[in-house]
């Protein structure tokens, strides 16, 4: 599952770039075409705007996935690992009927514009709200997935904290453990060396 959903995040990511590269080619050329000639790109605006809508609610997936989001862990990380996984637990199971409510209204809003077109494009105005969707099933298998790993004590220590205090937090972290990982894989001997 893990490598199903890695891949998925990966097609994500690739889509997102395409995303952006569509609208900075659609805003940057309707910006030179209306001061040098003039003229325009009728559906850049529009488009673009969708496009931003798109990639926002897939970058919110990806970051789920790669646990990007920031939050509090002053309370969750002096908890003990009982504690941490009750935690997690909880909000897991509160996410998962947030992704439930977001889905019901995206598709209730998908519905209802299905045969809205859009003033420009003339495009059905349910792709915007398609992307709710795309986000609350893609979040929710996410989140059943770490869920189903608590569960199962699949998950580490470190990964029962979902969410860090800030950025630098997470960095610091992360070359603590590399510096343990050396440590132990020279027996100490590197670190000790580079002090010298």
């Amino acid at each position: 599952m893990k490598r199903m959903i890695d891949g998925y995040c990966r097609l994500l990511e690739w889509l997102i770039a395409l995303a952006l590269a569509v609208m900075v080619v659609l805003v940057f050329g309707n910006v030179v075409l209306r001061y040098a000639f003039n003229s325009g790109i009728t559906v850049s605006e529009e488009v673009s705007r969708w496009l931003f809508v798109w990639l926002t609610f897939m970058g919110a997936v990806v970051a789920l996935r790669d646990r990007g989001h920031l939050g509090s862990d002053m309370l969750v990380s002096r908890l003990s690992p009982m504690g941490k996984k009750v935690c997690l637990i909880v909000g897991q199971v509160l996410m998962l009927y947030i992704c439930w409510l977001l889905l019901q209204g995206s598709l209730q809003q998908a519905q209802i514009n299905a045969d809205v077109q859009a003033p420009v494009t003339g495009a059905s105005v349910a792709i915007f709200y398609a992307a709710g969707v795309l986000f609350a099933v893609s979040a929710g298998v996410i989140l059943l997935d770490d869920l189903w790993r608590v569960l199962n004590g699949q998950m580490t220590d470190e990964e029962l904290v979902m969410v860090k205090e800030s950025e630098e937090q997470a960095e610091l972290e992360a070359l603590q453990a590399e510096l343990k990982r050396e440590e132990a894989a020279f027996g100490g001997h590197a670190v000790q060396g580079g002090k010298q």
